[in-house]
């Protein structure tokens, strides 16, 4: 097995180790003796950082320097079956063998941020059990935000901002957070937030301060105070419970920034302040909802207007009236409309429409009891076009790649229907 030096030091960012084993295929990677790199587990993502061969190191004084060109860049780590690490690298090894000796280096901007982030967990947990009794089911950290799930029915904005508060606190009192060992047993005594289950002997728990105790393999801040601030986010139901985002930290600080530039930006959209946009919001989709029944309104009495005309112009011939008209700036909506104010204007009445912008449309329709069938008609002309589209027998529509050949296609229909 794997020694894990970060389960005594959070902090370690450079170790000493050797080289057990050597991966070439699929992925290079290297499993070794003993490691400051987190794999992925227990809902938090991995270091990077990189290995170098001790005799890669080269000294400048009193000061080793690893030389760059020997570093070999670690992109993932991973736990296995048996308890190894897998420390999986981004180039091919070269005179690594099982043996050497390496050098650690951890990337010490991500493990940071992998602290603040587990350890604010920690507290948002802890938070909601002691407000709500409402227990942490899952954990899962993203690059760029965290999650939990709950075990509850309902949630509140106020739940999340009291939990948010209560978090913040902690953090600002900036509590100890110490590392332990203790066996099951002991374990079982000590009246966990949350017991994994009967897989191992001794267990390693998480202390903060007078506030929770948990069981995590995790890595750590020592003290609350270096979370930073707590940001819960969004919340929303889930198949069992609900999840919230959060994010801590340097993390808590870019989403502000984030967000304080997208409402400045939107704010200035609407002439007003940050504050004042939900009810500039409010006016202007009320806006649209008017100005779009307005429309609908007038495109109605178009449609009621124009197929009038249409078969007014159009003389009657054999006991129908075959309307075919092509449009070059109609949307299908419109055209269905047309079709259907026409068919029910007239009880003789079969029209052929299409338009050629803004997307290429075909509308086949005919009045009630008439023989045709506009469904079976309208996928002749679209098979011809590359189209696709469907409908009855008495209303049927579609749309083409292109406007080119929809004129023919219709004259096309419109000869079918010949007597």
């Amino acid at each position: 097995m794997t020694e894990r030096l970060y389960y005594h030091d959070s902090f370690l960012y450079g170790f000493d180790a050797e080289v057990r084993s050597v991966v070439e295929t699929p992925r290079p990677a290297l499993v070794l003796d003993r490691t400051a790199f987190y794999p992925t587990s227990g809902g938090q993502i991995h270091d990077t950082g990189w290995i170098v061969p001790a005799e890669q190191i080269t000294t400048a004084g009193a000061d080793p320097q690893p030389n760059s060109a020997a570093k070999f860049r670690v992109t993932e780590v991973a736990d296995t079956e048996d308890g190894h690490v897998v420390h999986y690298l981004e180039a091919p090894l070269k005179n690594v063998q099982p043996g050497t000796r390496v050098h650690g280096e951890i990337d010490p901007a991500r493990r940071r941020d992998h602290m603040q982030q587990h350890s604010a967990q920690h507290v948002i947990s802890a938070a909601f059990v002691r407000l709500f009794d409402i227990p942490t089911v899952s954990f899962h950290m993203a690059d760029e935000y965290c999650s939990i799930d709950l075990d509850t029915a309902s949630l509140s904005t106020n739940q999340i901002e009291s939990a948010e508060r209560l978090a913040n606190e902690i953090v600002l009192e900036n509590r100890a957070v110490d590392i332990r060992f203790v066996t099951r047993d002991e374990a079982e005594q000590l009246g966990l937030r949350k017991l994994p289950p009967a897989e191992r002997d001794q267990l390693r728990l998480i202390d903060i301060g007078d506030f929770d105790l948990t069981a995590c393999g995790g890595t750590h801040v020592a003290y609350t105070g270096q979370i930073g601030a707590v940001l819960l986010r969004k919340f929303e139901k889930v198949r069992h419970g609900y999840r919230v985002e959060f994010v801590a930290g340097q993390r808590s600080v870019s989403a502000a920034r984030r967000d304080f530039s997208t409402l400045t930006e939107a704010a200035a959209l609407f002439s007003s302040h940050i504050h004042d946009l939900p009810q500039q919001a409010r006016r202007s989709l009320d806006e649209i909802k008017s100005l779009r029944k307005q429309r609908e309104h007038s495109e109605d009495e178009l449609a009621e207007a124009q197929a009038a005309a249409l078969l007014a112009e159009t003389a009657e011939t054999g006991g129908r009236k075959l309307v075919v008209r092509t449009f070059a700036d109609r949307d299908l909506n419109f055209l269905k409309l047309l079709a259907q104010k026409s068919t029910r204007q007239s009880s003789a009445a079969i029209v052929l429409l299409a338009s050629t912008s803004p997307q290429p449309a075909l509308v086949f329709a005919q009045s009630a009891g008439q023989p045709h069938d506009m469904a079976a008609l309208l996928k002749q002309a679209l098979v011809k076009l590359g189209g696709r589209g469907g409908g009855t027998k008495d209303l049927a529509q579609g749309g083409a790649p292109s406007a080119e050949g929809l004129s023919d296609a219709l004259t096309a229909a419109a000869q079918s229907l010949a007597p």
